[in-house]
């Protein structure tokens, strides 16, 4: 009998202060990407850069988001 091994990997813990599901998934991509363009994130994540643009800022906000120049990393 053959056994697979699955690769288990816990998910990053998001903070308790994201509530919006879009945030979370921006959050979660910059997480596995590391930084990111809004055009980067708006093709892998199906999002409209003016709906990126306002979750960037709310992070921004919070501080959990940086920007240098076009690209977005978390803090």
């Amino acid at each position: 009998m053959l056994e697979t091994q699955t690769a288990r990997t816990a998910a990053p813990a998001l903070p308790p202060e994201l509530q919006s599901p879009r945030a979370k998934l921006v959050y979660l991509y910059l997480t596995t990407k590391g930084d990111a363009t809004v055009s980067e994130m708006g093709d892998s994540l199906g999002m409209k850069k003016l709906s990126l643009y306002s979750i960037l800022k709310t992070l921004r906000k919070e501080g959990m988001v940086d920007c240098d120049g076009d690209t977005y990393t978390l803090n």
